[in-house]
């Protein structure tokens, strides 16, 4: 009888480390950041064993899994270059026509910029890699390269291949040459208009407002042009390299993201001096 008249709890309350809700929030955030580096860091080590080359004598791939490695590869590098120009042009307008820049690039324009880079390198992708990897490989199974790069895959073709360097040709020119001469012909006019600028803060302001695009554009296209002369070491650097310094390169010169950082390492600092005391 005792036992039946007994509730029965469904739920459990956590009382944390702290009732104060900025506490609880700056702690959170700590948390996570460290969580989210743990995991990254894992993945890094688990990626470079994978591309060590003394970490396995065996290093065949199945042919599908190849086909998939090279689609996004040429997918992503495909949406990033389209997304450089479309920042370019956010940046030509926050220069040139800092008064409308709230009617132009509002958030419809930037959805619009985002789906055509997406739809863009994906669908450049899918063709890149269906006419690829329809061609005779015949017994020729190694690629002399790190990963499924598509010149390494094209090379190992049985057949004239004159087509499919034509679709390389093409590919290049329309999503690395047109989104590079858009790019340039946007930091021309922004040049033009810095330099137009009578006072030499004005000047600096400006500039810092295109320095981190301006930085990771240098970036892409260095490591692309010297692709040409050195595929594996610039491929490790383009997978690797770049995309751990783009949230770097974007965040650090973020007045707002500093702005965080600062407010979130002052509450961290006094919290850590009301434990100490």
């Amino acid at each position: 009888m005792e036992t039946d008249n007994q509730m029965w709890t469904r739920e459990f309350i956590l009382l944390g480390l702290f009732s104060d809700w900025c506490t609880q929030v700056s702690l959170f955030v700590l948390f996570l950041v460290m969580y989210v580096v743990t995991v990254l860091g894992n993945c890094l080590i688990v990626l470079l064993i994978r591309l060590d080359t003394a970490g396995a004598e065996h290093k065949a791939i199945p042919f599908r899994s190849c086909a998939a490695q090279l689609f996004f590869s040429l997918a992503l590098g495909g949406i990033e270059f389209v997304l450089l120009a479309g920042m370019a042009y956010d940046r030509y307008v926050a220069v040139c026509d800092p008064l409308r820049y709230s009617a132009i690039m509002h958030r419809g324009q930037c959805a619009r910029l985002a789906i055509i880079s997406w739809v863009s390198g994906s669908v450049n992708s899918l063709v890149q890699t269906t006419i690829t990897f329809q061609l005779p490989m015949c017994t020729n199974r190694f690629i002399d390269h790190i990963s499924c790069e598509l010149l390494a895959v094209v090379r190992l073709a049985c057949v004239d291949t004159s087509s499919n360097e034509v679709a390389i040709m093409v590919s290049s020119i329309l999503l690395l040459m047109t989104p590079f001469c858009l790019v340039l012909l946007s930091y021309i006019r922004i040049i033009s208009t810095i330099l137009k600028i009578q006072s030499r803060e004005g000047k600096r302001k400006t500039f810092h407002t295109c320095a981190s695009h301006l930085t990771v554009v240098a970036l892409c296209y260095g490591t692309t042009i010297f692709h040409l002369h050195s595929e594996k070491l610039i491929f490790v650097f383009y997978v690797i390299v770049i995309p751990l310094l783009n949230p770097m390169i974007y965040s650090l010169r973020n007045k707002e993201v500093k702005g965080a950082w600062h407010k979130l390492l002052g509450k961290f600092s006094g919290l850590t001096s009301n434990l100490a005391t």
